[in-house]
């Protein structure tokens, strides 16, 4: 098992920047790779962003390349996702999840989640 607690999330106006934190205990966090996804009002949910085990390796959805940066630090057994220049339409709850896999950018891939958090963007 492995629990997964995001933090960070908040109301934020646009064009502003907010950094998640994804924390994790139980099994070791190096030996999954871990991803972001998010769900907006209505919407279902969409993959936003994953890194590989060792860090080496980041994907990223179209709608968030360069404004997004994924990262982690195995010591800290903590993941992150960096978000600038923040529009409202980045405004959904946003969750972490970790995998086996590699990079998969299926949700169904993902074995473990944590409860999400939520980013408000005001225009």
């Amino acid at each position: 098992q492995v629990q997964l607690v995001e933090s960070g999330g908040g109301l934020v106006q646009a064009g502003g920047s907010l950094r998640l934190s994804c924390a994790t205990s139980g099994r070791t966090f190096s030996r999954y790779a871990m991803g972001w996804f998010r769900q907006a009002p209505g919407k279902e949910r969409e993959f936003v962003a994953a890194i590989s085990m060792g860090s080496g390796i980041a994907t990223y959805a179209d709608s968030v390349k360069r404004r997004f940066t994924v990262s982690r630090d195995n010591a800290k057994n903590t993941g992150y996702l960096q978000m600038n220049s923040l529009i409202p339409e980045d405004t959904a709850v946003y969750y972490c999840a970790v995998t086996q896999g590699s990079l998969p950018r299926t949700e169904s891939e993902y074995g473990y989640w944590g409860q999400g958090t939520q980013v408000t963007v005001s225009s």
